[in-house]
């Protein structure tokens, strides 16, 4: 008698994975200059278990950062390692996993806005990318901020703010999230021109 094969973590090892922190993927001294620092909301449950950035199937990260020209590939969240090399890499605004992202309070945004400064202080990246309007408001403290490149800067970091990738975020099609994307991408590689 065959056994069935499982697909993915079942609920109760999804479960004990909220108390998981998840590491930055950030560069080592052999990398180029963080060009891009992406920064995701907080972890889901299933990344918090696999321990990589943006993995819950469904959720259109990657395929959101190759189809902009950001990646030669998609690349599987597994692959998260392969960021720094390019001048990518990705954190957090807050570091508690949550099944969403709306059970997060804001004063956890706020902390996590606190830390992004001081990241970016310490990194430098060209560009802090938070991907989450929402989160992106309360953690900075700017209730109309929009999508898009934002005035305010953190020293030299210039920020940039982009839709929530997640499935849940019926608001943009896999195509028009590349290409929210991709604006990024041509100010982040040096064409000004959006």
């Amino acid at each position: 008698m065959a056994t069935a094969r499982r697909r993915g973590p079942i609920r109760a090892e999804l479960e004990a994975a909220r108390d998981r922190l998840l590491a930055d993927v950030l560069p080592g001294p052999d990398d180029p200059p963080l060009r891009v620092l992406f920064s995701g909301i907080n972890p889901g449950l299933v990344s918090a278990y696999t321990g990589h950035h943006f993995a819950r199937p469904g959720n259109r990260f990657w395929p959101a950062l190759h189809a902009s020209g950001f990646t030669p590939r998609v690349f599987a969240p597994a692959e998260q390692d392969l960021l720094p090399a390019l001048g990518l890499g990705i954190t957090n605004v807050a570091p508690r996993a949550t099944a969403r992202a709306d059970e997060l309070t804001d004063d956890e945004l706020r902390a996590g806005g606190e830390r992004l400064r001081a990241l970016a202080a310490k990194l430098a990246p060209a560009w802090l990318a938070v991907v989450g309007v929402v989160a992106y408001r309360t953690a900075f403290g700017e209730p109309t901020a929009v999508v898009g490149k934002q005035d305010r800067t953190l020293g030299a970091t210039r920020l940039w703010v982009l839709p929530n990738p997640s499935g849940l975020n019926a608001h943009y099609t896999p195509a028009s999230l590349a290409a929210q994307f991709a604006v990024l991408r041509r100010c982040a590689c040096g064409d000004h021109s959006d």
